[in-house]
């Protein structure tokens, strides 16, 4: 008998009239708040305009969703196409299903983009949004949660999950297993303390905060598809996401090694955001037009009455 264990919700969605509310789509939309504020303020502490981060992740936002869902797509195609499945459900990103390898990939070309646009250096700007990224997963996991599916093996500890749903073929799952959702959103906060704290500690630059944060995730990522039970392919015996962290794992550590020998420190705070320039040159201009303003007023003689001064 279970003595304790974590609830999940009944359902994750309200409905407002006709309006559905998704709890999954609060998660992720709350995610995304969270990671423009604190990147904004990163950005802002290394020398960068206040609206930077939020300009372009009105980029990289919809790509990394993009991007998140057609990884889920392809790596989990059983789930949509093949006899007795509907592919249009493969648009419901409602229901849940967000690949984050897909969704950093893709993310970052909207990043790029946006970061083109405004003539910032991307990987400057990745390292002023990188622990906000985690906060915005640790944030999203709660979304799967709500819908209560992406949890772990069967389980007898305290913190165990209690799942009560019935699957689309009718299954009924009704037990305790291990809340890999609660797993992967603390270790998102740790890795987002881990990043913070080395960027302070070793003036990290050049995209190597990015690095670092990706590098720390995939850890964790790893042990907990490890726990997984889901429906998933694999390849070598290992789940398909585990060989993808595995080499995003290397491929971060070899960026961390060989940026920070060839360009060691952090870019100059006037090197990295065209638009603190503008402002100062705007913000210098109205000093100088109202400087002559002010001087020209103090030149022009002032009135006298000249009905005094002449006689009558």
């Amino acid at each position: 008998m279970d003595i304790a264990y974590i609830p999940s919700p009944s359902r994750g969605v309200l409905h407002l009239g006709p309006i559905p509310l998704r709890a999954y789509a609060f998660c992720i939309i709350i995610g995304v708040v969270v990671a423009v504020w604190l990147g904004s303020k990163r950005w802002v502490a290394r020398g960068g305009a206040k609206h930077t981060v939020g300009d372009i992740a009105v980029w990289a936002v919809p790509f990394g969703l993009v991007g998140g869902r057609l990884y889920h797509v392809i790596t989990d195609h059983q789930l949509y196409f093949g006899d007795g499945r509907n592919p249009w459900n493969a648009f419901k990103i409602w229901e849940g299903g967000l690949g984050i390898w897909g969704a950093i990939a893709l993310g970052a070309v909207g990043a790029w983009i946006g970061a083109r646009r405004r003539g910032v250096p991307l990987p400057a700007y990745a390292d002023a949004i990188a622990p906000g990224i985690a906060l915005a997963q640790a944030c999203g996991r709660w979304g799967n949660w709500f819908n209560q599916e992406l949890y772990g093996r069967a389980t007898t500890l305290p913190w165990g999950l209690k799942i009560h749903k019935v699957e689309p073929d009718g299954t009924v799952v009704d037990g305790v297993f291990q809340p890999t959702f609660l797993y992967e959103s603390l270790w998102c906060v740790g890795v987002a303390l881990l990043v913070i704290w080395a960027d302070r500690r070793f003036t990290l630059g050049h995209g190597r905060v990015f690095a670092l944060y990706v590098a720390a995730y995939t850890v964790g990522r790893a042990w907990i598809e490890y726990l997984r039970i889901d429906e998933a392919h694999h390849l070598f015996g290992l789940r398909i996401n585990d060989w993808v962290a595995i080499f995003v794992f290397v491929g971060a550590v070899a960026y961390l090694v060989i940026v920070g020998k060839k360009r060691p420190g952090r870019e100059a705070p006037d090197s990295i955001d065209p638009a603190v320039h503008v402002g100062e040159l705007i913000q210098s201009d109205e000093e100088k037009i109202g400087s002559s303003a002010a001087g020209a007023a103090e030149a022009t003689p002032k009135n006298t009455d000249q009905d005094s001064t002449n006689p009558s």
